[in-house]
């Protein structure tokens, strides 16, 4: 599919999903690629703990490419870069802040100089012809959130990335009413809009607010308190930062990637005020009512510091009557997995707290209030929904229908749109998918490997080893091992069976081949007969 004389709309991760942000415009045979996201996996892909989006699709025309905007610095905006964007071939742009956290990640993998980082000025439009785009600023919940305005000869695109209405925002300055106004009379094809909250009736909030509510849970507690937030939520490390000075607490890190996002902040001039942290070993000696940590792990991921710390393998130790809380809201998902943390607190007695009792958080994205508001601003022609599962983007183009936008287009990850020239149209789909990050490789979550990992975990294996002479004779029993199957109790005649199952399936004459399969499926049956569970069969022969 080569973009003709027209505007192409086609996202490759993020629409019918939270997170995995990648978005491609194509006209006049080029493409451009906004952002290049991850995700958190799911208990269907055991082992796993990120996913990254499939670039197919724009690796089989990276000659096209014309480079990578991205609109802010979040993980599920930038995550993938170090991973993917190098096969791309193409440079990325980023305001300031962004730069640096992509510059550390592409240094962490030993990627620096291997992808060119352009730092962009906002408002001074950026020429990957046949598009020309502009960076606009957007309160978001991280420094340099911003819209992109992205000129095509077919008309304007505005394009939100993550944003919000923040009046009395912490960081940075408040989106500027005059300037989104202005964009929307110079007339806007279309608006392709966050809808993560697209249900919310009330306003985000600001970040400004969240302080009165840690304040007090903080200054309450009377142990240790731990924080947890996104690390990449720059803002709420600033608010946390200021919440431990006005408690009388020392600040202790605790993740890697908060301690690289606030070095890179205070390096692009943020955090200016960021106090001196402690070393884990003095703030286990400090008293428990000046000590305050800020760690990763909001989201239950098990190996990140929060993990640690619940599980009893971090060195710093929470116990009876510390507090933990939960300053982040849960990315649908999720929902087991931090479950699963706040259980392992609850064992130590330490009190857990959320925003459902506390207000210690706001979102960084957009209720309908300020929905209403965006659309009053730019005015657009066309509504594309992004940035949430399918329930969320067909909320929020009803929303727009309801509040006078003329149209609004649902699409979903892999759908081909035609926006411009003339009606919005689907033209057909491209396969995507997901890939996964398997230690230090990547891999296809649909995969073979993959595929086995679940049908392990689901099933179990059994393992066949037989020794053989000349004409297929059997040089003693067979050996057979099983892992994972429920055979407790029946371990020893389960195997029996299976050995018997194995030596009769052995046919005289037979190829190996021939031979290996009969026992697979003999075995298998057998153990499907005890426990009703098809389990993966190998087979292993050796001969004499």
């Amino acid at each position: 599919m080569t973009p003709a004389n027209e505007l192409i709309f086609l996202a490759l991760g993020g629409s019918g999903e939270i997170g995995m942000n990648v978005n491609l415009y194509g006209s006049q045979g080029k493409w451009l690629m906004v952002d290049c996201g991850l995700s958190f996996s799911d208990p269907e892909l055991p082992g796993i703990e990120i996913t990254l989006p499939d670039l197919d699709f724009i690796e089989e025309r990276r000659r096209d490419l014309v480079g990578i905007v991205i609109t802010h610095g979040h993980e599920d905006h930038i995550g993938a870069i170090p991973y993917l964007a190098a096969d791309l071939k193409v440079p990325i742009y980023a305001t300031r802040f962004t730069a640096g956290l992509i510059a550390n990640k592409l240094e962490e993998e030993g990627l620096s100089g291997q992808v060119p980082v352009r730092i962009v000025e906002r408002g001074e439009p950026i020429d990957l012809a046949p598009f020309q785009v502009t960076y606009v600023p957007l309160a978001h919940s991280i420094p340099e959130g911003n819209g992109l305005l992205i000129e095509t000869p077919y008309g304007k695109v505005f394009h939100t990335g993550d944003w919000k209405i923040d009046r009395t925002p912490v960081l940075g300055n408040p989106t500027s009413a005059d300037m989104m106004t202005r964009i929307g009379d110079e007339g806007v094809l279309a608006l392709v809009c966050d809808s993560t909250n697209a249900f919310s009736l009330e306003e985000s909030g600001s970040e400004a607010d969240v302080i009165e509510g840690l304040t007090k849970s903080i200054g309450e507690a009377p142990g240790r308190v731990l924080i947890t937030t996104f690390a990449s939520n720059v803002a709420r490390l600033d608010t946390i930062a200021r919440v431990a000075e006005a408690t009388g607490r020392r600040l202790a890190l605790a993740g890697r990637s908060i301690e690289r996002n606030v070095k890179v902040a205070k390096a692009a001039g943020y955090l200016g005020d960021f106090p001196e942290v402690v070393r884990y070993d003095e703030a286990m000696r400090l008293p428990k009512r000046e000590l305050l940590i800020l760690a990763t792990g909001g989201q239950g991921e098990p190996r990140a510091a929060l993990g640690r710390i619940a599980s009893g393998q971090h060195e710093l130790k929470l116990g009876e009557g510390d507090t933990v809380i939960f300053s982040s809201r849960q990315i649908p998902g999720n929902e087991v997995a931090v479950g699963r943390i706040m259980n392992q607190l609850s064992d130590l007695g330490v009190i857990t707290v959320t925003d459902r009792q506390v207000h210690v958080h706001v979102s960084g994205h957009p209720g309908r209030p300020e929905l209403k508001q965006m659309y009053d601003w730019i005015r657009p022609q066309l509504l594309v929904p992004v940035h949430g599962e399918a329930r969320h983007l067909r909320a929020q183009a009803r929303f727009g229908l309801e509040c006078g936008i003329p149209q609004a287009f649902f699409q979903k990850d892999g759908d081909i749109v035609r926006l411009a020239p003339g009606e919005p149209k689907k033209l057909g789909e491209t396969r995507i998918g997901k890939l996964v990050l398997d230690g230090d490789v990547i891999l296809p979550a649909g995969g073979s490997t993959m595929n086995e990992r679940r049908k392990l975990a689901y099933q179990g294996i059994v393992m066949v080893s037989i020794a053989l002479g000349k004409n297929n004779a059997l040089l003693g029993q067979p050996v057979v091992r099983a892992v994972g199957l429920p055979v407790e109790a029946d371990r020893d005649d389960f195997l029996g069976d299976a050995v018997d199952s194995a030596a009769r399936a052995v046919e005289r004459g037979a190829d190996e081949e021939r031979l290996r399969e009969n026992v697979r499926l003999a075995v298998r049956r057998c153990a499907t007969a005890w426990t009703g569970k098809k389990p993966i069969v190998e087979v292993l022969v050796m001969r004499a």
